[in-house]
C-alpha cells in the first residue's frame, strides 16, 4: 500500500509541474529541440528493464504501448500551435490540466486492477512504457504540425 500512494503522490506531483512547465513554455516561441528533447530525455528511464525486477512480457509491452498511444490522443487535441510576429508559439489549453489529471485518475484506476496481479517492478515498467508512449506519439504529432506552421511561415516570408 505504501508503494501505492507513494507512487499516486509522485505521478500527482509530476501532472502538477506539468501544468506549470505548459503555461511558461507558452510564453516562449516553440522550436523542434524544445518538442523533440523530452522523449530523448525520459528515455534514460529504459535503463531500469536492465533489472530483473522490471522485466515484462512483449505481451505487456504492447498493451503498455498501445494504452500510452491511446492517451496520447487527448494531449495530441489540446496541443495547437500559432504564429505570431513570425513566431511559432504553443497555445495554452485550458483543458489540458483536466486532461492530466483524466489521465492520472485513469493511471490510479489501471494500478488499482493490474496492480494485485503483477509485481511492482512490473507494474512501474508498464507504466513506463504507457508514459514513454504518450511522450512519443504526443511529441512526433506536435513536431508534425509545428513544422508545418514552419513550411507555412517559411512561405509567407519568401513571398
Amino acid at each position: 500500500m505504501f508503494w501505492f500512494i507513494a507512487s499516486t503522490l509522485v505521478a500527482a506531483f509530476m501532472a502538477i509541474t506539468m501544468i506549470f512547465i505548459r503555461l511558461k513554455a507558452s510564453k516562449k516561441p516553440a522550436s523542434v529541440k524544445k518538442i523533440i528533447l523530452p522523449p530523448f530525455f525520459m528515455s534514460t528511464g529504459a535503463l531500469m528493464f536492465l533489472f530483473p525486477m522490471f522485466h515484462i512480457s512483449w505481451y505487456q509491452v504492447l498493451e503498455a504501448v498501445g494504452v500510452g498511444i491511446f492517451c496520447s490522443i487527448f494531449l495530441i487535441k489540446t496541443s495547437k500551435f500559432e504564429i505570431r510576429n513570425q513566431d511559432i508559439y504553443l497555445v495554452p489549453s485550458k483543458s489540458f490540466v483536466f486532461i492530466l489529471f483524466g489521465l492520472l485518475i485513469f493511471r490510479i484506476i489501471i494500478k488499482l486492477a493490474i496492480g494485485s496481479q503483477i509485481s511492482v517492478g512490473e507494474t512501474s515498467g508498464m507504466f513506463f512504457l504507457l508514459a514513454f508512449g504518450m511522450i512519443v506519439t504526443w511529441r512526433l504529432s506536435m513536431l508534425y504540425k509545428y513544422l508545418q506552421l514552419e513550411k507555412q511561415l517559411n512561405m509567407k516570408m519568401n513571398t
